[in-house]
């Protein structure tokens, strides 16, 4: 009677395997314009990392953490990439090239999210409960980026290389610096993590530069009004 339970275990298993195998194929294929054929899927570092991360999820969820944990782990050592049991990660998340990427435990990355490598979604200390960012749909985040602490990243937006983000961020925002800032931008026809431009980003303190010279060339208008009004009552 066990071993027939073991084996309907194990069948459930690769079944479930299988289907997500079949996501995550078909995730590349879209995402990477690299890419030439559909056998080539098997050497991305992404595929593997993901269809480890589903099984360690399930595992997690059923309080296996020891055997998730391991999976994790010997995922992260064939992969470079580092992803907690307990992160919730939906379907068509792309993480190009992976090195060095690491997922932190309380993290939701919501649908189309694309994250590129030497990324980070950790938190900022030893707080419990929520304590890693929730990344909304459609989301981009360059390479090198680092995004700390409970925080929502809006739908739609774009975190430029090497960026640290701290705070929320609004939808359809671009984000870029150390510390980050934002810059709210209209809807564009389509999500920033089909784009993959990490290249045509705005630049908010040159933006807010930009807005003081023209705050300080109306302020000096005004003073030179009120001086030459000034000279004016002192000749009469």
């Amino acid at each position: 009677m066990k071993i027939f339970i073991i084996l309907a275990v194990i069948i459930l298993i690769l079944i479930l395997f299988a289907l997500a195998a079949r996501s995550e194929v078909a995730t590349v294929k879209r995402k990477d314009p690299a890419i030439k054929s559909g056998i080539e899927v098997v050497l991305y570092s992404s595929f593997w990392a993901m269809l480890s991360h589903r099984l360690a999820h399930k595992l997690y969820n059923m309080r296996l953490y020891f055997i998730a944990r391991l999976i994790s782990q010997l995922s992260r050592w064939l992969t470079g990439i580092e992803i907690h049991p307990g992160a919730r990660i939906a379907k068509g998340v792309f993480i190009d090239h992976g090195m060095g990427v690491v997922i932190g435990e309380t993290c939701e990355i919501g649908e189309n999210v694309l994250i590129y490598q030497n990324v980070t979604l950790g938190g900022t200390g030893k707080d419990t409960g929520k304590r890693h960012p929730t990344v909304e749909p459609n989301v981009m985040i360059g390479a090198g980026a680092k995004v700390l602490g409970p925080i929502t990243i809006g739908h739609d937006t774009k975190i430029g290389a090497g960026s640290v983000v701290l705070s929320d961020t609004k939808p359809y925002s671009t984000v870029v610096g150390v510390p980050a800032h934002s810059v709210t931008r209209g809807a564009a026809d389509f999500a920033p993590s089909d784009s993959l431009d990490q290249l045509r980003l705005p630049d908010p303190v040159e933006m807010e530069l930009c807005r003081l010279r023209v705050q300080i060339d109306k302020l000096e208008k005004q003073i030179e009004k009120y001086k030459t009004e000034e000279n004016k009552n002192e000749a009469v």
